[in-house]
This record gives C-alpha cells, structure tokens and sequence, in this order.
C-alpha cells in the first residue's frame, strides 16, 4: 500500500521551552487504521492538531497525499477529517444545516443523498431538523462524526471519538469505522479504550513525553512482548507454595486455588511439562488448566512504565 500520511522529525516547542513533540517521525498508508496510544499528556492531540493544521510545528515536514500541511495546506487539509475531544458546536443551529455547512466549507456541492445517508448511519437521520441544544451529550458526539465525514476525507482522525458516550455509540462507531477502513480511507485514532484498538487496529502507535515509542503491527507487536501465562487451577485451596514449586516463581492467586505461571512464548522450553509433573508430585490435584496472551494494555503500560523509569 502506498503512503498517505508522511511525518517527518515533526517538533513543537511552546513558550517556557516546553517541547510537546520531540522529532515524530510516522509513514502511515493509505487505507489503514492506526491506534495512537499513551497517557494524558504524551502528545497525542498535539500531534493530531499539527497535522490538521491547527497548530503550527516548530520544525520537521507533514505531507497528506503528497500535499504540505504548510505551503499546500487547503489541499492537504481537504483529505482530512477530524472528529475532536471537545464538543463544539453552534447550539441553534439544525442538525442538517451544521452537516451541510461543513461539506460546503471545503468546496463541495450540496449532496442530500450523501449527507442522508452519513445521518442516518450515526442514528441522527430522525434530529435532522432538530436543534444543536437540544440533543444529548451522546448525539452532539455523533453530528461531530457527521460533520467530519461530510466532505468525504481520505484519512480521518478520531481523537477519543468514544470517551463518555452510551455503548450503543461506540458500536455504530467501530461499524462505520470498518466500513470506511473498506472504502479505502485511512484511519488515525487516540483511544482510552484500548480493548477497541487492539480488536480493529492494524497497527499500534505508542507515544509518551512527546516521543514515539514505537508503531508496530499490533499482532506482532503482540507476539514480540507479550507473555503468556498458564493458570492451574487446584482442587483444594493452600496457604502457600509448597517449597518444592519455588524454583518456577509461581504467584498464588487471591483465593489460594489457582497458580500463576508466567513464560515467555519465544523460550526454547516453557517448562510447563516439568511443572505439570511436579504440581502432582507436590501432592496437588489440578482442577483445570487454562492459559491467557498478555493483552495490549499490559504491553502498553509496561512500555510507559520503562520510558518513565
């Protein structure tokens, strides 16, 4: 796949010397979705707003299909949405109008069966002649998606597009993300809700103190740092390890019936065979046997933690 969006040693310095970006550098291609993860702070809406040309980096490049975010920026700007954190909104103006107003503004011609189908997609179809003031927080959180999607972008940014809203509008969310991740557009979102970007995610940014901690595919992102660990669950609860486990630094679950053990997947020898064999000779009775992959948030705080350290 060929590159949409192309980062190059993007910096942002603010007044005090405070530098929210340290040199970013990023190739994302067309049609993929990459999920931008890292604590409040790190640099993630800075990022995003350089690029939509809200703020103006300090130095480094940004081009969106070939145009410079600064010398061509009305052509770059054209190929992006953007759904932001904050609802702003004019609150007496209809729900069609507020749509149709942000197609307008960047140029193109009045497209009812085109704006129809956007809101009836985000459920906003029956509030159309409805005004901004009168939906809820929930629906105010879907005309933004409306209205970033109302000049059909090439590449949308979702910046915690589902924090604080009903279940029910993080579904339609992730539909219409699928459906334009089909249709070719690329897709950049910052989420707290790490369980969604590790279910639709292609690959996975990680961002703390303004620098770029890694982007890798998220499966072998995954398959690289994660850990699998191995629960044995017992037939009658125990106090502690018996002595005869301590060389498998085991952890003994909080209802002393299950042991924790943790092993690398790449090992040449996980030792689960040994420890099987000498849970028994212990004079342990195994219940159950199950086994879990460390998820993305765990890899994810791990990264965080050590970039701190």
């Amino acid at each position: 796949m060929s590159t949409i969006l192309s980062i190059e040693n993007l910096r942002k310095f603010y007044d005090g010397g405070f530098e929210a970006l340290k040199g970013v550098s990023l190739d994302i291609a067309e049609g993929e979705i990459l999920a931008l993860l890292g604590p409040n702070g790190a640099g993630k809406t800075t990022l995003i707003s350089t690029v939509c040309g809200i703020t103006t980096p300090s130095s480094g490049r940004v081009t969106v299909g070939g145009h410079d975010i600064q010398s061509d920026f009305r052509a770059a700007r054209q190929m992006i949405g953007l759904v932001p954190q904050e609802i702003a909104l004019e609150p007496f103006e209809k729900v069609m109008n507020t749509v149709r107003f942000s197609r307008g503004l960047f140029g193109h011609r009045r497209d009812d069966a085109r704006m129809e189908e956007i809101l009836r997609k985000l459920s906003l179809w029956e509030k159309r002649n409805a005004a901004i003031r009168e939906l809820s927080g929930g629906m105010k959180r879907r005309v933004l998606i409306a209205k970033a999607l109302a000049h059909e972008p090439r590449v949308l940014f979702l910046d915690e597009p589902t924090a604080g809203v009903d279940v029910e509008l993080r579904k339609d969310m992730w539909d219409i993300v699928a459906e334009l991740k089909r249709a070719g557009v690329t897709i950049i979102l910052t989420t707290h809700y790490i369980e969604e970007a590790e279910a639709i995610a292609d690959r996975v940014g990680v961002i703390n103190n303004g620098e770029l901690l890694l982007v890798q595919d998220k499966a072998s992102l995954m398959a690289q740092m994660g850990q699998k660990q191995i629960e044995v669950m017992l037939v009658e609860r125990i106090d502690a390890i018996p002595d005869a486990l301590s060389s498998y630094e085991l952890a003994l679950n909080g209802a002393g019936d299950s042991l924790i053990y943790t092993y690398d997947v790449h090992g040449e020898r996980t030792g689960i065979t040994a420890l099987l064999n000498d849970v028994a000779q212990a004079g342990l009775t195994l219940r159950d046997v199950s086994t879990r992959q460390s998820s993305l948030e765990e890899i994810f705080v791990s990264l965080v933690s050590e970039d701190a350290a």
